[in-house]
């Protein structure tokens, strides 16, 4: 018999239809893990991030994923539960602690901080509550920004009566309640409280209130001492290359900055503040108020910043409660949409990488939105130029790259570009990169800064004081651009 030639064809046909079908709703199934997997494989490959990342939607778990190295010497490689310093994450655990105090009537929000620490400076301490120091708005130098303290004060061990002495006395940078700006001394002062007012050491009270009911077994107070299982190495940039980074002694950061944790344990944390667990709802909404304006169009709640952002490339808007966390080789960012109940971890062992940006791109996955993929940074390649060949031949370099799709002007890669230039001694060579990143990012507060810095190290105080001004512009929380700025206007 004679084969029926358009059966066949109808046959091929079905079956085509058929597959393009399933081939299109498996991928539906599938398409924001493969996306946000697609986005961060690139970062990685693009050497833009080395860490652990952990998505949820509607409080469910859809990703989570190591990437690159949490040990370089021996190629141990990052999983969901490396543990990763913190950082300013902190803060939102000190945040909560206090909350708890006050719950349990142990502490008020709105008396001088002088009623639990009699022998806090009585001019400073009458003046101060803690609802201030919860919001940045006490006026306490911030002490990260104090001359030498990275190469000089942070490496030396401190007890937390004895580093408040450091800063208690000095004077205000503003009346306490006036204005916000960022200060490490405000949560340090707050660790202390927690202690005199307890009678235990902020690490055990976090412990026993926070991580052991929540069963958040891989989350500490992190000490260079102890042998701590599957810790993250901190490392930095040096041009292509990396660095360990400098050592800081933990008892620094204190409550500001000094816990450990996995993006599974911050998992457990997000979804506890969806409860009672740890605070009634009263006392828990507290947390993320919108107390004090910190830079439009963010504004500052307990620990918290909360901030209504576009959804990717859209006009669509949702508001998230963040906060992002750096310490000598890393830095980090948890990220929570409440009226989704979605949750963005991203933990990074090498300093800089650009969280945000990261973060920004997944949210518009989660939501079907479009974005920006990653593009390879020019800074170092155009880096390794200058250094080789002098600076008209790295600009020449930067002209060519930045007519690729593939390359872009990254921010933060082109700042540490800069640094590495006035560090060397090519303070020329850093001013022009410094303006190619003003230029590009020209409402970055530091951006505008590290100018400032690199015209005062040429000795050009007046294009120094312009730029830190700019800086302060936008960025009115940069204590160092204020502290510079009076020191070189006298």
């Amino acid at each position: 018999m004679k084969k029926n030639s358009n059966h066949s064809l109808s046959k091929v046909l079905i079956f085509s239809v058929l597959f393009q079908f399933i081939l299109v709703n498996t991928n539906f199934a599938q398409t924001k893990a493969d996306k946000i997997n697609e986005l961060l494989s690139l970062y990685s490959k693009y050497d833009q991030f080395t860490g652990t990342a952990l998505v949820t939607e509607n409080s469910q778990i859809i990703y989570k994923k190591g990437f690159g190295l949490a040990n370089m010497e021996w190629g141990i490689p990052n999983q969901p539960n490396t543990k990763f310093r913190l950082g300013s994450i902190t803060k939102q655990f000190t945040a909560l602690s206090i909350l708890q105090l006050v719950e349990q009537g142990k502490l008020q929000l709105d008396v001088p901080i002088s009623t639990y620490l009699p022998n806090y400076s009585k001019t400073n301490g009458d003046k101060i509550t803690i609802h201030q120091l919860l919001t940045h708005t006490s006026g306490i130098p911030n002490y990260t920004s104090f001359p030498n303290f990275f190469p000089d004060v942070s490496r030396n061990p401190y007890t937390p009566e004895a580093f408040i002495k450091t800063f208690a006395d000095l004077p205000l940078q503003f009346k306490p309640g006036e204005k916000f700006t960022y200060s490490n001394s405000g949560y340090f002062v707050l660790g202390y409280i927690i202690e005199k007012v307890t009678g235990k050491t902020y690490e055990q009270y976090l412990q026993e209130n926070i991580f052991t009911p929540l069963k958040m077994t891989n989350s500490g107070y992190d000490h260079h001492s102890v042998i701590l299982e599957n810790r993250a190495t901190g490392y930095e940039r040096n041009g292509k290359a990396y660095v360990n980074s400098r050592y800081i002694d933990m008892s620094i950061p204190y409550a500001a900055g000094s816990l450990y944790s996995t993006v599974e344990d911050l998992y457990l944390w997000d979804q506890a503040l969806y409860t009672e667990k740890l605070l009634s709802t009263k006392y828990r909404d507290l947390l993320f108020g919108k107390y004090i304006p910190a830079g439009p169009p963010s504004y500052y709640g307990y620990g918290w910043s909360i901030e209504d952002v576009n959804i990717g490339k859209s006009d669509e808007k949702v508001q998230i409660i963040e906060h992002g966390g750096g310490i000598n080789g890393f830095n980090t960012l948890i990220t929570r949409i409440p009226s989704s109940k979605d949750l963005i971890v991203l933990l990074n062992n090498t300093g800089g990488a650009s969280l945000n940006e990261m973060c920004k791109a997944i949210r518009a996955i989660l939501y079907d939105k479009p974005y920006d993929m990653p593009k390879r940074s020019s800074a170092y390649a155009f880096l390794d130029v200058i250094k080789s060949q002098g600076l008209e031949a790295g600009l020449a370099k930067l002209k060519e790259l930045n007519k690729s799709d593939e390359y872009a002007i990254k921010e933060n890669e082109m700042n540490s570009a800069g640094y590495q230039l006035l560090q060397s001694g090519k303070t020329k060579e850093a001013i022009a990169v410094f303006k190619i990143n003003v230029d590009t990012f020209p409402q970055s507060g530091n951006a505008y800064d590290s100018l400032g810095e690199a015209y005062l190290k040429d000795g050009n105080k007046k294009l120094a004081i312009t730029n830190y001004k700019k800086s302060l512009q936008f960025d009115p929380k940069n204590g160092n651009a204020k502290k510079v700025l009076e020191e070189i206007s006298k």
